[in-house]
């Protein structure tokens, strides 16, 4: 009964993830239209959206090859596998072994590299250029990220991610600098790798500025809807990540009862809640920039995340 209950608990988060990342996105465009002072589309609009993706027919240009045709489900399955390792209401579960901050970064890796692919694979001009911008930019962001990595594991003595959440509950930690250079690094980084605003506009279409709608423009139908999913799950493997590693508050511990998983569970609703009205009150207030600014804008995590690392290795205390 242990093993079926660990068992159930890590294929519940599993269908958590995919099933709050549509919600997640349409909750974020619904704040947006608010603070506009618009009605704005429907909560649920997003599952609606997919349901009408799937139901088409996919359009495959003649040129496409076979590679065009997978990336999307090899895309969407090392997006989901890497959301659903993060500790979402509760840690130490059954694959929380795999749960590494590292392997994380590979998953993601891994997806941009396949869709960079992908949008290059039918040789249209938007795809190559949306495909260049993509890895220019993953050139500061993964950096960025294994920085980041660095500085976590130097603290909490490990690159697991339930063992960094339960360092991050224990007195032991207090106010570090270092892990304050680290958050403000991991947003900036998140905000890059989902397009986000100043970065990419993800409701518009625009030619010479797109980055992430450049790579997708020829797809549709089913392949458009693993697409997008993967998108909107990208969105909340960071806002997880996130709420894991700096406020990890509410996670059940091993071994927890029903109790504790109902709270967790919760306290995780409460927290992509809180991240998704900050994001979309940040994207209401900046406008977008140029597209020869967003190097020097990636590049500003890369040195505070370096700067972390430095901090580190030159006092424990901060």
């Amino acid at each position: 009964m242990g093993l079926i209950g660990d068992l159930s608990i890590q294929i519940s988060e599993m269908l958590v993830v995919l099933l709050l990342a549509p919600l997640l996105t349409g909750f974020i465009r619904k704040a947006k239209a608010r603070l506009l002072r618009r009605r704005g589309p429907p909560v649920l609009q997003p599952y609606l959206d997919l349901v009408k993706l799937v139901r088409k027919e996919a359009v495959v240009a003649e040129s496409a090859s076979w590679l065009f045709r997978v990336a999307p489900y090899i895309i969407f399955a090392a997006t989901w596998v890497a959301a659903a390792l993060v500790p979402t209401f509760a840690t130490g579960l059954l694959f929380s072994w795999s749960a590494d901050l590292i392997a994380i970064t590979a998953l993601l890796g891994s997806a941009r590299f396949f869709l960079a692919l992908a949008g290059m694979d039918v040789g249209t001009s938007f795809g190559g250029l949306g495909s260049s911008r993509e890895m220019m930019f993953a050139t500061l962001a993964e950096p960025a990220l294994i920085m980041i990595v660095f500085t976590l594991a130097l603290i909490a003595g490990s690159t697991q991610l339930s063992t960094v959440a339960e360092f991050m509950l224990s007195p032991v930690v207090g106010l570090r600098v270092s892990l304050a250079l680290a958050l403000i690094a991991l947003v900036i980084v998140a905000i890059a790798e989902n397009a986000r605003i100043p970065v990419d506009n993800p409701s518009t279409h625009l030619e010479l500025t797109m980055v992430h709608e450049a790579m997708v423009l020829e797809y549709s139908g089913r392949h458009l809807a693993m697409i997008e999913l993967s998108s909107q799950l990208k969105l909340l493997l960071y806002i997880s990540l996130i709420a894991c590693v700096f406020a990890p508050w509410g996670l059940a511990p091993v071994a927890a009862g029903f109790s504790a998983h109902v709270i967790g569970a919760a306290a995780y609703v409460g927290k992509l809640a809180g991240a998704g009205l900050l994001l979309a009150l940040f994207e209401t207030t900046v406008a977008k920039m140029r597209i020869f600014r967003v190097p020097d804008f990636i590049g500003v995590a890369l040195m505070l995340g370096l700067l972390a690392t430095l901090l580190r290795f030159m006092s424990r205390g901060l």
